[in-house]
């Protein structure tokens, strides 16, 4: 029986991508807690160049960055294909999801950063969201009807976006501005197959309120 380990944080969209892959196919794994205030030596060791999370560890050969794990674990395990069969939209897969990982830290930018550079995080997000909107106009999910590898590369914006702006308490997304962005995002969360593989949203919110309440406690102090 193969040996699956992941390193990464439960809180982390990116570890979250690579636990989904691995629920959809079966694989039975074993996740390892990072604390990256102080790294563990296995997971220095497993991506010595980046030395990040999350870490696919199969049969002791590490594999690192989310969307290349991703694609890992859909070549090598049995089951669902997470990735379309059709060489265009494949294709197509891949594009959102490099759309995604250039774009998609705007996401946590724009709430953890300060002046200047929250302000062009922001900017960026918000034109991040204006493609959205607008490939999404006549489409359910990214690659037609089905959900699939694009999609789990969005779950920053289509999850943790939403969970981040509540515990901020500052609004982003409006359905009057994003009208298409907020239908999929619904039907990426209501559906019930996707719940499953999501983190738990009120343990995700407490976690981000501490955060920003640490934040906010620690500019405070610094006055």
């Amino acid at each position: 029986m193969a040996e699956v380990k992941l390193l990464g944080l439960w809180y982390s969209p990116y570890s979250n991508r690579v636990e989904w892959a691995l629920k959809i196919k079966g694989v039975q794994y074993e996740f390892i807690e990072e604390d990256l205030q102080n790294k563990s030596l296995l997971l220095l060791e497993s991506n010595p160049v980046h030395k990040k999370i999350p870490v696919l560890i199969h049969n002791g050969k590490p594999i690192c960055e989310s969307m290349v794990i991703l694609e890992y674990v859909d070549e090598t395990f049995e089951g669902p294909s997470i990735l379309p069969k059709d060489p265009y939209d494949r294709a197509m897969a891949r594009f959102w999801a490099k759309f995604f990982e250039e774009k998609g830290q705007a996401v946590g930018k724009s709430f953890f950063l300060k002046g200047v550079e929250q302000v062009k995080a922001k900017e960026e997000l918000c034109e991040m969201l204006k493609v959205i909107d607008n490939d999404l106009k006549d489409k359910k999910f990214f690659v037609g009807d089905k959900f699939g590898f694009a999609d789990i590369a969005a779950n920053v914006a289509a999850f943790w976006l939403r969970v981040l702006e509540e515990a901020s308490g500052v609004v982003v997304v409006t359905r009057e501005k994003f009208p298409n962005f907020c239908r999929w995002r619904d039907e990426y969360i209501n559906c019930s197959g996707n719940k499953k593989y999501l983190p738990p949203r009120d343990e995700l919110l407490v976690h981000f309120k501490g955060r920003f309440q640490a934040a906010t406690t620690v500019a405070t102090v610094a006055k």
